[in-house]
């Protein structure tokens, strides 16, 4: 039967140690967390002094010190530094001690008269923080001159393994693994660099043209060192391997002073450093690339990106002109036009956005629909979604476009009120025929045919023609308004009495529009 394997914890950190060791950071996010990292940083210049046990009073002058010097930190008036120090030790920042040697008194002295320290987990935990806080991301750069350093420390290194001097062995080799740390570290960050520098350049482009000379000096130089020194540093590491690579490895594990980790343990951490270093250096493998070959590559290609982004940062800037330059004139053109159709107007020619482009949709087959039908009769022209809510046409976005979807009930509803509407004007105005006009007044739906027609019949009178007679047809009537001079038209109607001045008026029936008005009644 198989038995479950229960992994096996690092020195004094096992599964509870964990947690107390991320609680440590706690602070960092805590609601109240630059008070709490003014608290250390207090604790941290009293370490610097040193002067390692702090009472309350003693943290509240170191803190009135670093507020006399920095603006940003807050007064210790404010602050309630009993409960921020309680909360540290809670986190296991800060060690509490009590001290009775303050007491002057009975009282005094059976009062807690506490003392705080960091912690040894603490103060490295703080020590991060501060070190994060103090990066500056901008200044990082590729290390030329550290190849020559590591040709050196493998001569070293193979000369002292060839003699037997295990501390010289241990010495070498462990400054060789920090170096080459170094290296990668200094990599990472200087290609992350000209990655946000790349992305940046379009706010930043005077940042960027004022530094390009250095820069490209830099990966030009850098390049030459490393193609220079790689396949030195290749014979250097078989040099070395060639003095026994066994012994070599022993000798820096016997060494090693780190006296929680077994020998066998010390064995396999520097053994694992070693095929670092070689991988680093000069793989096993002839068709292997090594990290230095890699890296020689990502210079190149940094230069290649470092040239396109100029290429381009060049190319907008070409007469004078960029893009912000282009927004800024955009915005003095705005800013300086007569009126308010004026700015529509520009508005419409520099973005494309004034008229709705769904209405200029063609049907698929113009020739199957009369130009003389209604567009309550004739069939919907279908389209896509994204031109209706984005004003976008078929075939600019991603996939095909979706159909939009249309309502038969509501556009049935829609003509149905239509239809009732015009049949109750057709029957108002049937009743209009024959009325003596002035005798008794109208009701609401006769009062607004009566003047729907007085405006067709106004609308088409003539400048300057004052005796011609004007006429309008609708709803099976015609409405005829005679010149008559001195005489006026007095029509009682809804809402109030409607004068003509100088006008006949006269209702029959329309023969022409009989049958529409015959087709509206009968619906």
């Amino acid at each position: 039967m198989e038995q479950t394997r229960t992994p096996r914890p690092a020195f004094g950190l096992d599964v509870f140690g964990l947690d107390d060791r991320m609680r440590l950071f706690g602070y960092v996010t805590a609601d109240n967390r630059l008070a709490y990292l003014w608290v250390l940083r207090a604790f941290d210049a009293a370490r610097a002094n040193y002067h390692v046990l702090l009472h309350t009073s003693d943290v509240g002058a170191a803190l009135s010190g670093l507020h006399d010097t920095h603006d940003e930190c807050p007064d210790p008036a404010d602050l309630e530094l009993p409960r921020l120090l309680d909360a540290l030790v809670e986190w296991g920042v800060l060690d509490r001690s009590q001290d009775g040697t303050r007491a002057t008194t009975l009282a005094e002295y059976r009062n807690r008269h506490s003392v705080y320290q960091f912690t040894e987990a603490g103060f490295r935990a703080h020590r991060a923080v501060e070190s994060v806080l103090a990066a500056t991301m901008d200044d990082t750069t590729l290390s030329r001159l550290v190849f020559a350093d590591l040709l050196a420390d493998l001569a070293a290194l193979a000369s002292a393994n060839a003699a037997g001097d295990a501390e010289d062995v241990y010495r070498k080799l462990n400054r060789l693994d920090r170096a080459l740390a170094d290296i990668a570290e200094r990599a990472a960050r200087f290609y992350h660099m000209l990655g946000d520098l790349s992305r940046t350049n379009d706010s930043r482009p005077e940042t960027f043209l004022a530094h390009k000379d250095a820069l490209l000096a830099h990966l030009r130089d850098f390049h030459d060192e490393l193609q220079r020194y790689t396949p030195r540093l290749r014979e250097a590491v078989h040099a070395v391997e060639a003095t026994g690579l066994e012994r070599l490895i022993e000798a820096a594990a016997e060494a090693d002073e780190r006296i929680f980790r077994t020998p066998a343990e010390r064995l396999a951490d520097w053994q694992r450093r070693w095929d670092g270093l070689r991988s680093w250096l000069a793989p096993p493998g002839s068709d292997q690339l090594s990290e230095a070959d890699r890296l020689a590559d990502a210079t190149i290609s940094a230069i290649g990106d470092v040239l396109a982004l100029l290429r381009r940062v060049t190319e907008a800037r070409r007469g004078g002109v960029s893009r912000e330059s282009q927004l800024r004139h955009l915005a003095a053109w705005f800013t300086a036009v007569s009126s308010q159709e004026a700015a529509h107007a520009l508005f419409d020619a520099t973005f494309g956005l004034g008229g709705p482009r769904h209405v200029s949709v063609a049907h698929g087959d113009p020739e199957a629909i009369p130009t003389r039908q209604s567009w309550w009769d004739a069939p919907a022209v279908e389209l896509s979604r994204t031109l209706v809510e984005a004003g976008r046409a078929p075939g600019q976005g991603n996939g095909r476009p979706a159909r939009v979807e249309r309502s038969s009930e509501s556009r049935a509803r829609l003509r149905q009120d239509q239809l009732a509407r015009e049949r109750r004007s057709a029957e108002a105005a049937a009743g209009l025929v024959g009325l003596a006009l002035g005798d008794q007044p109208l009701d609401e739906a006769q009062t607004a045919v009566l003047l729907r027609m007085l405006d067709i019949a106004l609308a088409a009178r003539v400048s300057g023609r004052t005796a011609v007679a004007l006429a309008a047809a609708a709803y099976g009537i015609r409405l005829t308004l005679t010149p008559a001079p001195g005489r006026f038209t007095a029509v009682p109607a809804a809402g109030g009495t409607l004068y003509l001045d100088g006008f006949v008026l006269s209702i029959d029936t329309a023969d022409h529009t009989a049958a529409r008005e015959r087709e509206l009644v009968g619906v």
